[in-house]
Formats: C-alpha cells, structure tokens, sequence
C-alpha cells in the first residue's frame, strides 16, 4: 500500500527579490486608486500589517526610496506629493501583456505577414523573371549573374532584361484599431469589476502594437453619455462614471479617427457589458436605461450599417450573459457583418488577442 511521501517545503525561489513582489503588488493597487501613489502606499502599509511582507532588514521605507532610485515615481516638491512616472505607466502595460497575451511569442518588429506576394518588406523564397515596372531593389544580383553566365558564357559578360530574376517579398499589411470601452456606471453595478479586466485588456492591446507592430496605429476611446479618446498613459487610472451608455457616439467617434488613418486595413474592437441607452440631442440627452429603446438602437443600426459601407468591421465582446441583450448583439453584427464574444472576465483577453491575430492575416481592398 502506497502512502504519503513529505519532505521540507521550499519556498519558490522564482519569486524575485523582496523589492520586486512589492512592485507587483504597487502596480496592480496602481489601477484601482487611479494612479494616486499616496493611497496606494497606505493601502500597501495597512496589508503589510496584516500579512508581514517586509521584515527586519527591508521594509516600506526601504521600497518607497526605491522607487524613487529606480525611477517608478517623483517627488513634485509644489505640491509636495508623489507622483509615477512613464515607467510606471509603461511596467503597467506590459505586465498586463504578459498577464492577459502570456502565450505571446516573441516576434520580429514590423507589420503583418499575410498569404500574398508582391512588394513588401520581407523576401521570401519565390523567384521569377522580371517585368516592366518590377522595382529595382527586388532583382535578386546574385542569380541573374548566374543567369547572364549560364545564357552567355563567361567570356564576354552580358546581361538583359531577359537574365534579371525577381525575388519575390511578403505584402504586409498595416492596421489602424480603434479600441472602444464602455465606462457606463453599469461596469461596476452588481458587485462584478468588469472595467478592471477591460482596461487590463486594453493595456496589453496596446503594448503589443506597440512593441510586435510599431507600425500599425491604435487608437482609444471611452463612452458613456459622450465619448472622448484618451492617451495610452492614461488607461491604467481608468474609472467608470455615473454615465448612461451612447454607443452611437462612441462608433461615430471611431468612425471620425479612422477616416483619418491612411491605412487600408481598419477595424474597430469595442468591449461592452450592455445595450445602448442614450444618445445626443442639441444640449441634452436622450435616455432610457429599461429596455431595449428602438429610438437608441436604431440609430445605433445606422452607424453600425455606414460602418459596413466603408469596409470597417466591428468585433463586439460582451463581457455580460443576459440573453436580452444577444438579440441585439446579433442584429448589430449582422448589420455590420462584423463578429461578436460572449466573454466572460478572465476570457476577454484570449478573445481580444485571437481575434486580433487572425484579423492581420487579411487584406482589405
């Protein structure tokens, strides 16, 4: 009879040092005090209380002045605070990266592969002759020499059109996002954080345009009773108001940026937990949260039909479940002829990546 086998616990050693599980803890608090290094720094006094993260030889005071070395925040002397740096901001999006896209594999910078050949910036291993109007840079030297010898001899050297060889590149295509979320109050109702996941998302979107695709464009936008882009530095503070949901003027937003993207390929991914409730009229708004409202939804149809006409598709991830709401998902994305996730919160991100990948290998014309 087999039994048990102990033997001494260990602790895991791939922790890190002490200064960096401190830092983990710092930036995920980071996102739910809205960047305020002061709260965040008591919220961490009053956990390390309680559970003993620092000891004899390092503790809080230690970790504050390392944070200053090490360039995560800076005293503002006018205002006499802390406040977190660029790297900071940066730290946050990658561990996010890695969080949400951990099975993410290094890549080479650029743009896209896709399954068509042409000009582009990658040679691949297909070849053929050349033809009027090929350019320049794509004549492969070394194999039209050898074309010229073998047509010519190598007595005396010769070479026209008919040795040249083309090697042929790899198109890669470019691609301007639009990311869209919703910060209606009703992403935090009913005791569920859906706007934590959703920015978490959005934060390791944009670190990987930023670091796999630096030539691609990403842009972000919140909606609530109006919409209004933000800056990548600011999604890490991102809270929710007590806003009704004007999803038309989210798309009509979108809608405005990429008209200004001289990309061919566009598209929009919007993250949402409900159905649209208000829209803009004159000073005012128009608004009813019961029920699916035909005044809203209709005008929503409309951007999400003009959406269609200029080739911008639109993936939807419903990060909620309530069945009257995936009729009017499905009619959105019929009208667009886009896609739509029912996501929960922790597979938002395997969504938002899936898609995202899937959607470089495509070109739009």
């Amino acid at each position: 009879m087999k039994g048990h086998l102990f033997s001494k616990y260990i602790p895991n050693q791939n922790q890190g040092s002490l200064f960096d599980q401190l830092l983990n803890l710092f930036l995920q608090m980071m996102q739910y005090t809205n960047g305020d290094v002061a709260e965040t720094l008591e919220w961490m006094n009053e956990v390390d209380r309680e559970h003993h993260f620092t000891n004899n030889e390092y503790g809080m005071g230690n970790f504050i002045q390392d944070l200053k070395d090490k360039g995560y925040v800076k005293e503002n002397p006018s205002e006499g605070t802390l406040d977190p740096t660029s790297k900071t901001n940066q730290t946050i999006r990658k561990k996010s990266l890695e969080e949400v896209f951990g099975k993410l594999k290094k890549g080479g910078r650029g743009n896209h592969k896709t399954k068509f050949t042409g000009q582009g910036d990658e040679a691949n291993s297909d070849t053929r002759k050349f033809n009027f109007g090929d350019s320049i840079d794509q004549i492969d030297i070394t194999a039209s020499l050898h074309n010229a010898q073998v047509n010519h001899g190598i007595e005396t050297f010769s070479l026209t059109e008919d040795d040249l060889e083309i090697r042929e590149r790899d198109f890669k295509t470019q691609t301007s996002t639009v990311l869209m979320i919703d910060i209606s109050h009703s992403m935090i109702l009913y005791g569920e954080d859906r706007i934590t996941p959703a920015k978490k998302v959005a934060m390791a979107l944009a670190e990987l345009i930023k670091t796999k695709y630096p030539k691609d464009t990403l842009d972000i936008i919140v909606f609530g009773n109006d919409a209004w882009p933000i800056e990548i530095k600011d999604l890490p503070y991102l809270q929710v108001g007590p806003f009704h949901t004007n999803t038309y003027a989210g798309l009509e937003l979108a809608m405005d940026i990429l008209r200004r993207r001289k990309n061919a390929n566009k598209q929009i991914f919007m993250i949402t937990d409900g159905k649209p409730t208000c829209l803009k009229e004159g000073n005012g708004y128009y608004q009813n949260s019961f029920g699916l409202d035909r005044k809203v939804i209709n005008k929503t149809l409309t951007m999400a039909a003009q959406a269609r006409r200029v080739n911008i598709p639109i993936t939807t991830f419903m990060i909620a479940s309530d069945p009257y709401l995936q009729q009017f998902v499905r009619e959105f994305t019929q009208v667009n002829n886009g896609k739509a996730y029912y996501s929960g919160l922790n597979g938002l991100g395997d969504f938002v990546f899936e898609d995202f990948e899937r959607g470089r290998r495509k070109v739009v014309k």
